[in-house]
């Protein structure tokens, strides 16, 4: 098997950061704060590139949509072993209207451009947990699609074989290629960018593309944020001494 793997890996707030919400309640603070490429869509580059080492695929794709910002996202997946890159330059003010739609179109638009026979995306990105641009893609280009991938394997010459993880446990499919695959947690642990193959993406073109290139209008004006809230603060709880004392409290708020 000798296949080509597009990648999306988007650029969100770092997990590791407290996210706080803007004063006036329009966004999430995001000046000043490390970002990073989405777990997830580590996970689905790691699974990309091991395929690769595996002699399964043999060129690697990453692709990011958003502002300039997101050139240090792809330099990332880059130094992990991404073969080439593309970024689709897009303006702040329209990425921050973006919804997964925006992005399984264009994603959709790049996959008829370069032809891949696998495209891997996180299932979800730790910003807006929408869960939906893998399923999208999969619509746009008429796909097989397998989400939530916990072990991909070849499956003859031109299936896959898809362990996914759903509510009830396990399920194994088998996909015909070219499909669409959206990687759960547990499908690998991400390697680290090694300094030398950080250094060495330094020095590797990111091919550019803008809107017009691709010929997608986005058309962002569908949805409107109207209203950015913290959760509200979990209230203390209480002691009770016996059992008793506990179903009468439960049935005091209503709960039984």
């Amino acid at each position: 098997m000798s296949l080509k793997a597009l990648v999306g890996v988007k650029r969100v707030i770092d997990y590791a950061v407290k996210v706080r919400v803007k004063a006036d309640k329009t966004g999430v603070v995001t000046d000043g704060i490390k970002h990073s490429m989405n777990p997830f869509c580590e996970i689905a580059l790691e699974e990309a590139i091991r395929m690769k080492e595996k002699n399964l695929v043999k060129d690697v794709i990453a692709v990011s949509c958003g502002p300039t910002q997101c050139l240090e996202t792809l330099r990332t997946a880059l130094a992990m072993g991404a073969d080439r890159a593309i970024h689709v330059e897009i303006s702040q003010d329209i990425y921050n209207k973006m919804q997964p739609l925006h992005v399984a179109k264009l994603l959709a638009k790049i996959a008829q451009i370069e032809k891949p026979d696998i495209i891997l995306v996180g299932k979800q990105a730790i910003d807006d947990d929408a869960n939906q641009t893998a399923q999208m893609i999969a619509g746009l280009l008429d796909w097989p699609q397998a989400t939530f991938a916990s072990k991909i394997e070849p499956d003859g010459d031109k299936r896959l074989k898809v362990k996914r993880e759903v509510d009830s446990g396990l399920e194994n499919i088998s996909v015909s290629l070219p499909c669409v695959i959206s990687a759960d947690l547990r499908l690998n642990e991400p390697r680290y960018a090694t300094l030398p193959n950080i250094m060495k993406a330094k020095k590797k073109n990111i091919d550019k593309k803008t809107l017009s290139d691709l010929g997608v209008d986005l058309k962002c004006d569908t949805i409107v944020m109207n209203k950015v809230e913290e959760p509200p603060t979990r209230k203390a709880g209480i002691k009770v001494e016996t059992v008793q004392d506990l179903v009468a409290k439960l049935k005091e708020i209503g709960r039984i």
